[in-house]
């Protein structure tokens, strides 16, 4: 089936739906990322970072020739640079259609799942299959300083880039806060999540970027968008000569996503699952 990028009008989410029994690759539903980066004066071709979204799901199982079922634990890793995003509760359809689908091994899987992936969002995805049991899978911690236990009165809760101040030492440092939440632009349901900023320039205040980051609490948006407003506020807040903002979305449906935005050269750490994913 043709995938094509639509609106949310008419996106599964936020809708009843007949879970599929069998394989169908055109349950994936494009969204164009543009619409969102406009407002953050982001073009298209011309993005001011490099990053991937990275997501887990959790509920993946497929039947092999003989009819016994198989599972995994599977990583996508869907490039910043693609045109599309994939609304989640289709990719969450899309993978219930595997169920009952018989393949002939587990690189079909994979190769099948990045085949149709890729389709949809407009860019290739790189697809990892886990064992239940796969260390790599282990729960971690974020790496730096947690600012979540910093004493501060807040009274709005939308996000304010005027927040957002620095002082003249250059510094290099990990921050992290527990403390993120936004809410899906379509349901209003609740994401909770957790935000990793790191970066080398003038020392951020960290009480405002706390209340900042709390700013979220109340705004509309998809996990992606979130971690791009954060990523542009603060570059033209602080100015930072690198930067790296890194959010880990509590999973919702069996699915988690971990955007992640950074100044050419920048790199997350090592994949880190936390313990609400």
């Amino acid at each position: 089936m043709t995938h094509r990028p639509d609106t949310l009008e008419h996106a599964p989410l936020g809708r009843e739906s007949a879970y599929p029994e069998h394989y169908d690759a055109g349950l994936l539903y494009p969204i164009p990322r543009a619409a969102n980066r406009t407002p953050l004066g982001i073009e298209a071709g011309r993005l001011p970072f490099v990053g991937e979204d990275e997501w887990h799901a959790f509920e993946v199982s497929w039947l092999n020739p003989r009819g016994k079922p198989r599972v995994a634990v599977a990583r996508f890793r869907l490039p910043a640079e693609s045109p599309h995003l994939i609304e989640s509760k289709s990719w969450k359809l899309y993978l219930n259609g595997f169920n009952q689908t018989r393949f002939d091994s587990r690189e079909q899987v994979i190769e099948t799942l990045e085949r149709d992936l890729a389709k949809a969002a407009g860019a290739p995805v790189a697809v990892e299959l886990f064992d239940l049991d796969d260390p790599a899978l282990a729960v971690c911690r974020l790496p730096g300083e947690c600012l979540d236990d910093l004493d501060i009165e807040i009274d709005a809760y939308i996000p304010s880039a005027e927040c957002l101040t620095v002082g003249e030492e250059i510094v290099e440092e990990t921050l992290y806060s527990h403390l993120l939440k936004s809410n899906c632009p379509v349901t209003g349901q609740p994401d909770w999540g957790s935000v990793l900023i790191r970066y080398r320039g003038p020392r951020l205040e960290r009480e405002g970027l706390l209340r900042y980051l709390i700013g979220y609490r109340q705004h509309q948006d998809f996990h992606e968008h979130c971690v791009e407003h954060i990523f542009m506020d603060l570059m033209a807040r602080a100015k930072p000569e690198r930067l790296l903002v890194l959010a880990r979305y509590v999973r919702r449906g069996g699915l988690d996503i971990s955007p992640w935005r950074a100044t050419p050269g920048e790199r997350p750490p090592e994949p880190l699952r936390l313990s609400r994913q």
